[in-house]
């Protein structure tokens, strides 16, 4: 049982190092998220991004590299490697805060980086999206604004299952400003009740 647990633990301690080093190494890519999967000749890893290519490189150079650095920094035996596009990126939390970050290195104000953010998440059908930015904003004192289109559930089930939620800090001249994304996924919500007209009342309005 000892065993078991520090098997888990000892998974679960890579794969936080694993990301970490990917959500660095591939921001430029959207990077998402990965998977560690043990198999009988090694182990798979499975990459998310935005931008696939971006992950394999010219001729596969981005992928071998990081073949190598897998295997000999993080000890992971034998990594496959297979890279996955993400559908609909604008209905994705992390991939739509890293969007905003590059905006801000890039110089653009926050409110406008927040508002363009917001606007193509709603036309990708999103029920709602709310975006906050921490930090040096207008002064040198540290604060936040938030920024809301739409519905987006605060508490209880709905939110785990229906919400997509990402955080990250990004690296601006005055310091370090916190983004954080939280998507409504076009989803019927549970709650939501329609009335349907009759058979009879339908078909009485087309024959007028």
């Amino acid at each position: 049982m000892v065993t078991t647990a520090k098997t888990f633990l000892a998974q679960g301690k890579r794969y936080m190092q694993v990301n970490e080093f990917l959500s660095h190494h591939l921001s430029r890519a959207g990077y998402v998220d990965v998977q560690l999967i043990r198999t009988p000749i090694g182990t798979r890893v499975i990459i998310y991004a935005e931008r696939p290519a971006m992950v394999i490189g010219k001729r596969g150079r981005t992928v071998k590299e990081l073949t190598a650095i897998l295997e000999k920094r993080f000890g992971i035996e034998n990594p496959q490697i297979d890279v996955v596009e993400i559908p609909n990126p604008e209905l994705n939390a992390k991939i739509m805060a890293y969007r905003i970050a590059r905006s801000l290195r890039r110089g653009v104000k926050f409110r406008r980086a927040a508002f363009i953010a917001l606007r193509r998440i709603m036309e990708a059908g999103a029920l709602g999206a709310e975006v906050i930015i921490s930090g040096k904003l207008t002064s040198q004192r540290a604060r936040s604004e938030k920024f809301t289109m739409g519905i987006i559930l605060k508490s209880g089930e709905p939110r785990k299952v229906l919400v997509d939620e990402a955080a990250i800090p990004v690296l601006l001249k005055p310091g370090v400003y916190g983004v954080k994304v939280r998507i409504m996924k076009p989803i019927k919500l549970p709650d939501r009740i329609e009335i349907k007209a009759k058979k009879e009342e339908v078909e009485a309005i087309g024959a007028t």
